[in-house]
């Protein structure tokens, strides 16, 4: 492992329960005010600890100051409203590029010395949020959510079930392009806030913070991305459970994008989508800020349910580099170790070390490299590899060690898929042992060793 020095945050101790600031725990009445005022109390005095005892406690959005610790105490669960007056919409960034969103349920804008601690459960009410696709779920399930609410558009995998009309209002009217030259936001943003709920929020949105814990906590149920720190320095994120079920619409775990000095170990991932995610932004507009998700060291977490356990992409525009992962297991993943991008994104992923993972009941690859994530290129065309594409769109994976990769049950071992312009190159897996159906398959890759590595293929 190649150390990475992360700073905790120092907060002082001192406490300031929300009771005091008349928050009350029915499940039924708004704390959004009492919250707010305790945080608020905390920053004045200079910091401390803003204590959310046991009970059930209804919210809404939570912003975190400098030298905040919010903690939550056994036995509280915090679950976060949903209305178009706290939710306001805004230019956010979200999968890589500005989107328009609401803000996030739990979010912190330069912040520093901040933290989410605790053993109580913070519930995002995503299933108020989050559409629903029909083959994911029971017939059961289908039609329970039908009753609740009649409003279906047909996708590509059948139906799409919205959880209210503003939302099925605003996926057919479409997302407006603010990254258009002659885009008027303000006026995007007018019309986006009639269908405020269309636009789902991230769960907890940490931008341009430094010095960041979050532990002992739950964080569940999420609108959108569970936890997504951005531009971040000097995060730590342990012994957490982060959850979403398995059916949640862009249901990710943690999306790490364009951070450095980061740690993360011993957290339990139960998702609907990527687990444990590396990005750093999407295609040129994304480039323009050439910061890269760097100095990251991951250990000793477990992920259930997820479409990928340790992924990168597919959104890494901006690079990937200094990566550890080690001592980590997969349980039932989609896929195993996923590294995904595609023409248009650019950017270059380097310098990682997998190491020590254990796998099993994999669906899909216990490994995949692939640039053909997208069935579209960014300029709408549908070949994956055309001919006049400028380099600096031309993204790059190399110089990934993998060693002692253990997976009992995929799909299939091990598939390398780059592009004609680039290959994906000098990658390394030793010591390591396959149960598969289909074994080792490549295109468009050099420098592949394969060295002390026994795949059992049916």
């Amino acid at each position: 492992m190649k150390s990475v020095d992360v700073k905790l945050p120092e907060i002082p101790e001192k406490r300031f329960v929300i009771t005091e600031y008349g928050a009350v725990p029915n499940g039924k009445a708004s704390n959004t005010k009492a919250i707010a005022a305790a945080i608020e109390a905390a920053s004045q005095a200079g910091g401390g600890k803003v204590v959310i005892p046991p009970g059930v406690w209804l919210t809404g959005p939570i912003e975190l100051k400098s030298n905040i610790n919010l903690h939550a105490e056994r036995g509280a669960l915090i679950y976060f409203d949903k209305n178009p007056e706290e939710y306001h919409v805004f230019l956010a960034d979200y999968e890589g590029q500005p989107r328009i969103r609401t803000v996030s349920p739990i979010y912190a804008r330069e912040a520093e010395n901040i933290a989410i601690t605790g053993q109580g459960i913070f519930d995002g009410n995503g299933q108020l949020w989050r559409p629903l696709k029909e083959m994911k779920v029971t017939k059961k399930h289908w039609q329970q959510c039908l009753n609740k609410c009649p409003h279906v558009i047909q996708g590509g995998d059948g139906g799409i079930w919205m959880p209210t009309e503003t939302i099925y209002k605003g996926a057919t009217e479409g997302e407006p392009n603010v990254l258009a030259p002659d885009a008027d936001v303000e006026a995007a943003l007018a019309r986006a806030a009639e269908y405020y709920d269309y636009y789902r929020p991230v769960m907890v949105s940490i931008v341009k913070c430094d010095r960041v814990l979050i532990e002992g906590i739950t964080l569940q149920n999420s609108p959108a991305w569970n936890v997504h720190p951005l531009f971040t320095t000097n995060l730590t994120i342990r012994n957490a459970n982060i959850r979403n079920p398995y059916y949640a619409q862009n249901g990710d775990g943690l999306d790490l994008e364009s951070c450095s000095k980061v740690h993360i170990h011993d957290v339990q991932f139960d998702v609907g989508d990527d687990a444990i995610c590396m990005k750093s932004g999407k295609n040129a507009v994304a480039r323009k800020i050439p910061i890269p998700t760097e100095d990251v060291y991951i250990h000793d977490c477990v992920v259930y349910h997820g479409h990928g356990g340790f992924v990168v992409g597919s959104e890494m525009s901006r690079g990937v580099r200094r990566i550890t992962v080690e001592n980590c297991t997969f349980v039932g993943t989609d896929v195993g170790i996923r590294f995904k991008s595609a023409l248009g994104r650019g950017g270059v992923v380097e310098e990682i070390d997998i190491k020590d993972i254990y796998m099993t009941d994999i669906v899909n690859e216990a490994i995949i490299f692939t640039m053909g994530y997208v069935l579209t290129n960014s300029d709408g065309s549908t070949d994956l590899n055309p001919e006049d594409v400028p380099r600096e769109d031309v993204p790059e994976f190399k110089n990934v060690r993998m060693k002692n990769i253990n997976c009992v049950g995929a799909k299939q071992a091990i598939k390398i898929e780059g592009l004609k312009q680039l290959p994906i190159h000098d990658l390394s897996v030793e010591d390591s042992y396959f149960k598969a159906e289909i074994g080792y398959t490549e295109s468009y890759a050099e420098n592949i060793v394969l060295n002390n590595v026994v795949i059992d293929a049916d």
